[in-house]
């Protein structure tokens, strides 16, 4: 009877893990939809999670504010590569349009960047997607892990 509990409390914290990747999911849904939202709907299902269960058992609570935490970092990292990636296409776009470039070079300028940004999240969803597998089989197994790169916001 002592088990169930420990196993539920062990469900629950690798629940909050998993659950930022079904986020991504849906956001990725969205945009291929033709919905264009940026939404930190990776935050979401964890938070929701964290706040109804953290109450309950105290390793729900480390393992909730450790994956806010990683998602909060990695909504923050992407808006700064986003802003990056903006100001380089405009200089690029103004540079190519300022020395009478043709349509072509503008052409090629924006292409090659837009192949960038997509390696670049295509890199990303990849990496977190076996960061957090990782984090849920610890979470499951009853160990701690700590993400990698993290802003600790939520102590």
């Amino acid at each position: 009877m002592r088990e169930k509990p420990k196993q539920q409390m062990r469900i629950w914290a690798t629940l909050c893990h998993f659950s930022a990747l079904l986020g991504w999911i849906l956001l990725v849904l969205l945009v291929f939809i033709g919905i264009p939202l940026y939404l930190p709907l990776n935050l979401l299902p964890p938070l929701m999670i964290w706040r109804f269960k953290k109450s309950q058992y105290p390793w729900i609570d480390l393992q909730g504010k450790e994956s806010i935490n990683f998602q909060i970092s990695l909504t923050l990292y992407s808006l700064v590569v986003i802003a990056i990636s903006l100001v380089i296409v405009l200089t690029s776009f103004s540079r190519a349009v300022m020395s009478n470039g043709s349509n072509n070079e503008i052409k090629d300028t924006l292409d090659s960047l837009l192949i960038v940004l997509t390696s670049l999240i295509s890199f990303k969803l990849v990496l977190q997607s076996f960061i957090v597998t990782f984090a849920a089989i610890k979470a499951y197994k009853g160990e701690h892990y700590r993400y990698p790169l993290t802003i600790r916001l939520l102590r």
